[in-house]
């Protein structure tokens, strides 16, 4: 396809298109957008911007996972198609669900051999909620047992029990795949006459225009009236270097201009706007913010000099101030407690220590991340960090972790609710693809975490679906021990799916902490006698501090241990016996695996170089009367 000119508006909204593209996480929306963005010139011949170039962000790249939803624009047979790729996993719902309001069309992206899975209800959910118009993309039709109408009738069975009308159960459906760049309008694809391929398990050639005809043809193009006052809901917020913060979201309203005077406010909430100046006006086009003299309603754009705009706020016309509703997104299901970092270590590998910076950080985050809630603490450094899973309060960890921020957390705890009189708790949608020897591993232990079996049913050779209603709390700690379960041949995923009656005790981890007994740095003689307890997760000549938890006992209870204790030298033979000691490697923890190893009492302590776990209390002798306390105390309770 010729790439078209890049206008910079305006443009009218008739020959406008604003669509989200939606999925379950791995379901490949960013390989998608790459084909696209390639196949309307987005890239010079000579260019290899390299794959998934959307995840620009250094932890989605690693993590292989969309975190931020990103904008981008296209232009194809005299069209804008303003693109947003927004996350698939549930924990960044808060994306998921402000992008929505921005766009009048979907593209719900279903893996052709996973078919439906569980963020694929949470974005359709949402989707029909906003009203979308709704494109399924069967992708991924190349993947060896891809079966593309097992993966339409399930995604038409989704749309049946979610209560879609008629209309919406008549969506169109292609079937692509992203990574060779090709969609088609029929499966199986019928050839164009005197093109290649078709061979016996190939596809033929092709490339996105069906794709991009049915955005034109099924998308409505944006409504709003140019002539009225200027509204704008700001959806998000990036930084340029020079330019500062940018806000950004879809002209409701009106039209706005480079270098215009706007008012910002938020709701009904009687506060007077504050007055500001765009400038410069940015638009969208391929991978560039393109600056823009004039913008008309549908257009999404990018307003630089508003200081302190957030999330959630209208930009709206100074002289005749109309407010949009604010953005309402689900609340946070799990919270944890950030401290300032009291280790012996403290200060020693961070740039930001203070109470003054972790308060500073932690506000910035709430402007930007609308389903994050922070609020002070029961002491003056700490403050209690609620947001919509583990992963999402741990990649906030990890991102503070590489600004040069130190500092500690506390396990996470689900938010508990009262309705109605009783006491309700946040449950999760688990489906999990398991090979059929470790199913009845993984049924006994979901079972012990409360898990209610919902579905079980082939997924092919050799393998089991099996699909559990579980309690948010049930899934801490699960990730680890459903890998050993399945010895790495399990995949599980997981969605909020609503809250439910309380489901009863769920036991904790079983083991007891290895702790350190002082202050030093570890020693091959003293590790090869704590092997013999437990699992070391330090090796030799690592500096450890009192309190500090060095591995996991194999019994129940807490273990203090001497890991730095040398050999006493009795002879010219025995000086030299530490050479001769084998040790098993440490096991290292990553951040997630450290948050759901520690219990009540523990804390994980995050520096720029070093993840730890330590004890809440660091003095063993205080620790020992503490729990001498408790026992008494459950002592009297059973005599009373």
């Amino acid at each position: 396809m010729d790439p078209e000119n890049e206008p910079h508006g305006p443009w009218p909204a008739e020959r406008l298109r604003n669509v989200a593209l939606i999925a379950h996480v791995d379901h490949g929306k960013t390989t998608l957008v790459d084909a696209i963005l390639r196949q309307t010139g987005a890239f010079r011949e000579n260019q290899a911007p390299g794959e998934r170039v959307l995840d620009s962000n250094e932890l989605e790249r690693e993590r292989g996972i969309t975190i931020l939803a990103k904008n981008t624009a296209v232009f194809y047979r005299g069209h804008k198609i303003n693109l947003v790729d927004t996350p698939g996993h549930a924990d960044f719902g808060g994306e998921v669900e402000r992008i929505l309001g921005m766009v009048e069309g979907a593209l719900l992206l279903v893996d052709a051999v996973e078919g439906v899975m569980p963020q694929t209800r949470f974005v359709v959910e949402k989707a029909l909620r906003a009203h979308l118009g709704l494109i399924l993309v069967v992708n991924k039709v190349d993947r060896p047992g891809a079966e593309p109408a097992r993966a339409v009738d399930q995604v038409l069975d989704l749309l049946i029990a979610l209560g879609a009308g008629d209309e919406v159960l008549e969506i169109p459906v292609l079937y692509a795949s992203g990574r060779l760049g090709v969609a088609f309008a029929d499966w199986p694809p019928r050839p164009r006459q005197g093109a290649g391929g078709g061979g016996r398990g190939e596809l033929p050639e092709g490339d996105l225009r069906p794709l991009l005809d049915a955005i034109l043809e099924s998308v409505p193009p944006p409504a709003g009236d140019p002539e009225a006052p200027l509204q704008i809901l700001v959806t998000t917020l990036d930084r340029d270097e020079y330019l500062g913060r940018l806000a950004i979201g879809r002209i409701a309203n009106g039209r706005i201009a480079d270098g215009q005077s706007v008012a910002v406010l938020r709701g009904d909430d009687g506060v007077p706007p504050r007055i500001g100046r765009v400038q410069p006006l940015f638009t969208f086009g391929s991978l560039r913010r393109l600056r823009c003299p004039l913008a008309e309603a549908g257009e999404i754009v990018a307003l630089a000099g508003l200081e302190g705009v957030t999330v959630g706020e209208t930009v709206t016309d100074p002289l005749e101030p109309r407010p949009l509703p604010p953005l309402r997104v689900d609340e946070p299901t799990m919270t944890m407690v950030f401290m300032v970092n009291t280790s012996p270590f403290a200060g020693r590998e961070g740039s930001f220590l203070t109470s003054r910076h972790l308060a500073e950080r932690l506000e910035r985050e709430m402007e930007r991340n609308v389903g994050l809630l922070v609020e002070p603490g029961d002491q003056p450094d700490r403050w209690r960090v609620s947001g919509r899973g583990e992963l999402h309060l741990s990649v906030l960890i990890e991102t503070m972790r590489r600004e040069g921020y130190e500092f500690a957390v506390s396990r996470p705890e689900v938010i508990w609710r009262e309705r109605d009189g009783r006491r309700e708790e946040p449950l999760e949608l688990l489906v999990a693809d398991v090979p059929d020897e470790a199913a009845g591993a993984v049924l006994e232990a979901l079972g012990a975490r409360r898990g209610e079996l919902r579905q079980m049913a082939p997924a092919g050779e050799g393998r089991s679906r099996l699909e559990f209603l579980v309690p948010s709390r049930g899934l801490l700690g699960f990730d680890s021990q459903f890998a050993a379960l399945t010895r790495g041949y399990g995949v599980a995923y997981h969605t909020f799916y609503g809250y439910g009656p309380d489901r009863g005790p769920i036991p904790l981890r079983s083991r007891g902490s290895l702790v350190a007994w002082e202050r030093g740095v570890t020693t091959a003689y003293a590790l090869a006698n704590a092997e013999q307890r437990g699992t070391l997760f330090v090796g030799p000549g690592t500096e450890v501090y009192e309190g500090q938890i060095v591995g996991e006992n194999a019994r129940e209870g807490d273990l203090d241990i001497n890991v730095c204790k040398s050999k006493h030298l009795t002879n010219m033979r025995s000086s030299t016996a530490d050479v001769a000691v084998r040790l098993t490697p440490p096991r290292q923890l990553s951040l997630e695996e450290a948050l759901e190893f520690i219990r009540e009492d523990e804390l994980v302590e995050v520096t720029p170089r070093a993840i730890r776990l330590r004890k809440a209390v660091l003095d063993r002798e205080e620790r020992a009367r503490l729990r001498a306390g408790r026992v008494s105390r459950i002592e009297a309770g059973r005599r009373g």
